[in-house]
C-alpha cells in the first residue's frame, strides 16, 4: 500500500464524504501548495485539517486569527533573557509542518502580511535575521464566506499564495446518517495514528515533480490561463498570473499522482482548473461563483488535444 493510498484509508476513519476535497488536499500537499478552505461554520474545516496533519506525522501548529493578533505572535519575535544577558528568538507557530491558519480573514491586512514570505519563500525575516522553516511545510488556512462583521477580506497578494481555494461537500442524507453513527461514541480523531513521515512527504513532492506533461498538454494549459486575460468585458480585471500558470500546471501533476499515474492527461487539469483559477481572477463585482462557472466555460471552449499522453 503506498503512501496515499495510506492517508486516504486514515482519513476515511474520520471523515465521510468529501472524497474530492480530500484528493485536492493531498494533490496540494504533494505539488508543495497551500490550501485555502472556505466554508460556513461547522462543515468539518478544522477537523479535516488536524486529521492530515496527524496522517502525516508534521508538527503542527495552529493560530486563531482574530483582530488584535500582532505578526510577532505568527512568526515570533526577539526578546531579552535576562538571565542569559542577550536577545533570544522565540519561535512562532510558523515553526511547523502542517500550519492551520484558522478563521484567516479575521486578522488585519498588516499580520495577513506576515505571512506571504513564509508561503512564498518557506522562510521567516525578523529583525534583519533570515530562518528557514521546516520542510514539508504545508498551510491549511479557514475562512467563513458569510460573515463580515470584524472580517478583514484577504488581498489578492495573499491569494495568489494559496495553489487552491476549495469548498466542502455538502453530505448525503446517508452520509449524514453515518456521521451520526461514527462519533455517537467515539471521537475518531483523537484515535488517529500517523501512517507517513516527512522524509516520505518530501518523496511524494520530488515525485510530483517528475510526473510527465506532453507538450500539447503543456500548450493547452498556457492557452487555458491566456483565456482567462481576455474576459476583461465581462467583470473580470486581470485574468491570471504567470504564477498562475505554474500552480496550474504543479496542482494538475499533483492530482496525476494522487490517481496512481506519472503522466498527465486532460482530466488532471479539469479536476483542478477552478480551485487553482478561479481565485486569481481579479473582478469588478464579480462573485466567487461567477468566476468559477468562467473557469468551467473555459474548460469547455478551449479545445482539448487528443493525444496518447505517455510518456515516450
Amino acid at each position: 500500500m503506498d503512501i496515499l493510498t495510506r492517508i486516504k484509508t486514515n482519513l476515511s476513519t474520520v471523515m465521510i464524504g468529501n472524497t474530492h476535497v480530500i484528493d485536492l488536499l493531498l494533490a496540494s500537499l504533494a505539488a508543495n501548495g497551500h490550501v485555502l478552505l472556505e466554508d460556513v461554520p461547522g462543515t468539518g474545516k478544522t477537523v479535516l485539517a488536524k486529521a492530515i496533519a496527524r496522517s502525516v506525522g508534521l508538527e503542527f501548529g495552529r493560530i486563531q486569527f482574530t483582530p488584535d493578533l500582532l505578526p510577532s505572535d505568527v512568526v515570533g519575535l526577539n526578546y531579552f533573557h535576562q538571565t542569559k544577558e542577550r536577545f533570544v528568538f522565540r519561535k512562532g507557530p510558523v515553526f511547523a509542518g502542517l500550519l492551520l491558519a484558522d478563521e484567516i480573514n479575521r486578522a488585519t491586512p498588516r499580520t495577513q502580511s506576515a505571512l506571504l514570505e513564509c508561503m512564498q519563500e518557506r522562510q521567516v525575516t525578523v529583525d534583519g535575521e533570515t530562518r528557514v522553516l521546516s520542510s514539508p511545510f504545508f498551510v491549511i488556512a479557514t475562512q467563513n464566506p458569510v460573515e463580515t462583521l470584524g472580517c478583514f477580506p484577504l488581498p489578492e497578494a495573499q491569494l495568489d499564495r494559496f495553489l487552491m481555494k476549495i469548498s466542502m461537500e455538502k453530505l448525503s442524507l446517508d452520509e449524514e446518517c453515518r456521521l451520526i453513527d461514527r462519533f455517537i461514541e467515539d471521537e475518531p480523531l483523537l484515535a488517529l495514528d500517523a501512517v507517513a513521515g516527512a522524509d516520505e512527504i518530501l518523496q511524494l513532492q520530488e515525485q510530483c515533480r517528475k510526473v510527465y506533461i506532453h507538450p500539447d498538454l503543456r500548450r493547452y494549459l498556457a492557452r487555458l490561463v491566456q483565456s482567462t486575460r481576455s474576459l476583461s468585458p465581462s467583470g473580470i480585471r486581470e485574468g491570471v498570473s504567470p504564477r498562475g500558470t505554474l500552480s496550474l500546471m504543479r496542482a494538475s501533476q499533483g492530482y496525476a499522482l494522487i490517481q496512481g499515474r506519472d503522466f498527465l492527461v486532460p482530466e488532471d487539469i479539469h479536476a483542478v482548473a477552478v480551485p487553482v483559477l478561479a481565485h486569481r481572477m481579479l473582478s469588478v463585482d464579480v462573485v466567487e461563483q461567477a468566476r468559477q462557472e468562467k473557469i468551467r466555460n473555459l474548460l469547455h471552449s478551449v479545445p482539448v488535444p487528443t493525444e496518447d499522453w505517455k510518456k515516450p
